[in-house]
């Protein structure tokens, strides 16, 4: 239980840092270059993308777990 809950940690965290340095990437692109370049776009589209998979990979699978849709009941 306790390599699970190390597991969730670092996924979160690297979604956290993804998001992070995206973020300080453009802004200093846009402090020192005024522009934003068209390959550091595509990294932080593929970046968010990414974090937001993980964030909702993970919620996807607390609420089928909660709902327990594994079963499937007969009438």
């Amino acid at each position: 239980m306790e390599n699970q809950k190390g597991f969730k940690i670092s996924q979160y965290a690297c979604a956290v840092l993804l998001i992070v340095s995206s973020i300080v990437m453009v802004a200093y692109q846009v402090v020192h270059i005024d522009d934003v370049a068209g390959g550091l776009l595509y990294y932080v589209a593929q970046s968010f993308l990414l974090a937001g998979s993980i964030f909702g990979l993970d919620q996807y699978i607390k609420i089928i777990k909660r709902n327990d849709h594994g079963t499937h009941k007969t009438q």
